[in-house]
């Protein structure tokens, strides 16, 4: 009776060996393939008929008192030897750390003494050791910002002016919001789906391009697309678990949006930080003042959803540091440490996430709505909100 016992305790245990058994064996023949196929394959044959291939980025130039510091990210399939550095077209003495030989994925840090004038223009060229050169242009050479208390302090207060300043002041419309009936609530919650629609194209533009600057192993488009999808995906189960049916409860639908614009605001801290980090003061001074106008609509469309059943004032004051305190680690992240993958990330994870926003919103009024969703009314709404971005967007471009 006893040998039963144990037989039968036994056998749950060897199944479950045999299951991992056969989980495991064909990714352990997968590995003896490739390493096979990498030590006697035919590609020692096919690189000899090639020149290597190198793909070395220069993510970032920081600016010392007499001296440069160049940040490189090797993004090839090969390692790469760096050689020599030229500073406007002559050779100079560098240091470079942890090694001048950078494996795939490998970054490293060059430091260059080098009188660099202020406000002139600069270029450095990564010289390799099998002779290609990597060039960047530091087009107004101005002293790099470090987290000092003062720098701290300025960055912070740009991001408040940009994001949290102007949101507030939008979230304002929220007694007047309170006082419509519910046919024009619909109108202003469609004026924000389209407010959204407008910020998360931006986002993206933004992402697909700050993209192009990602090293190329890292592959900047599929970042974009990861960042976006897994967005998407995260808001739809954090408005799930919040409030079951998210369109059920406008207060869920408005932390939704203020996280989406959040997000979508940290972008412009991170582009305000940037053009501050490359000496670009009249570009942050326009910056600053576009997006001061252009985000102010950004606090209506955040309280539309709550204006007929009303929110604390507890509540209103958390959903405008939501949407409007991110800005202040974009300009921090942008102005001390500007990287194009974090930056790519960020800002595609925003437009996920308002593109997400758009639906909840979307379901919301159809929720509500007696007939049909696409009124006359809604639909001018949607095209108003598109608009109302695009012109305000004018003062940033302009």
């Amino acid at each position: 009776m006893a040998s039963e016992s144990a037989a039968a305790g036994s056998t749950p245990v060897a199944s479950r060996g045999r299951v991992w058994g056969y989980a495991l064996l064909p990714l352990v023949l997968l590995g003896l393939f490739v390493l096979f196929f990498l030590r006697v394959g035919p590609l020692g044959v096919l690189r000899a008929a090639f020149p290597p291939v190198e793909d070395l980025t220069i993510t970032r130039v920081a600016l010392r008192p007499g001296l440069m510091e160049v940040f490189l990210t090797n993004g090839g399939p090969a390692a790469v030897t760096v050689a020599q550095v030229l500073v406007d077209d002559a050779y100079w003495h560098f240091t470079i750390h942890p090694g001048p030989t950078l494996p795939r994925l490998g970054r490293a840090t060059i430091t260059i003494p080098y009188p660099w004038v202020q406000g002139e223009a600069h270029t450095i060229t990564v010289l390799t050791g099998s002779g290609l050169t990597f060039a960047h242009i530091v087009e107004v050479a101005t002293e790099s910002p470090r987290p000092t208390r003062a720098f701290l302090l300025s960055f912070t207060l740009l991001g408040a002016y940009v994001g949290v300043v102007p949101v507030f002041v939008g979230v304002l419309w929220f007694p007047f919001l309170r006082r419509l009936s519910r046919r024009w609530v619909h109108f202003f919650l469609s004026l924000t789906a389209g407010l959204l629609v407008f910020l998360g194209v931006d986002a993206l533009e933004g992402a697909l391009s700050s993209a192009g600057a990602v090293p190329g192993a890292l592959r900047g488009t599929a970042l974009v697309a990861m960042g976006l999808l897994g967005s998407i995906l995260a808001l739809l189960v954090v408005g799930r678990l919040a409030g079951g049916r998210a369109a059920s409860s406008r207060l869920v639908v408005s932390y939704l949006i203020a996280a989406g614009i959040g997000l979508h605001n940290l972008g412009e801290g991170l582009a305000i930080g940037a053009a501050y980090n490359l000496g670009q003061i009249a570009l942050v001074t326009l910056l600053v003042t576009g997006f001061m106008l252009h985000n102010t609509t950004e606090g209506l469309g955040i309280v539309a959803p709550v204006a007929r059943e009303g929110a604390a004032l507890r509540h209103l004051l958390a959903l405008g540091m939501v949407a409007g305190a991110p800005t202040i680690g974009g300009t921090w992240i942008g102005g001390f440490t500007y990287s194009p993958i974090l930056a790519t990330l960020f800002l595609a994870v925003g437009a996920g996430a308002i593109f997400q926003v758009v639906v909840e919103v979307g379901r919301l009024v159809a929720s509500e709505a007696a007939r049909e969703v696409a009124t006359l009314l809604n639909t001018a709404g949607f095209v108003l909100g598109l608009a109302i971005m695009y012109f305000t967007g004018l003062f940033v471009a302009l």
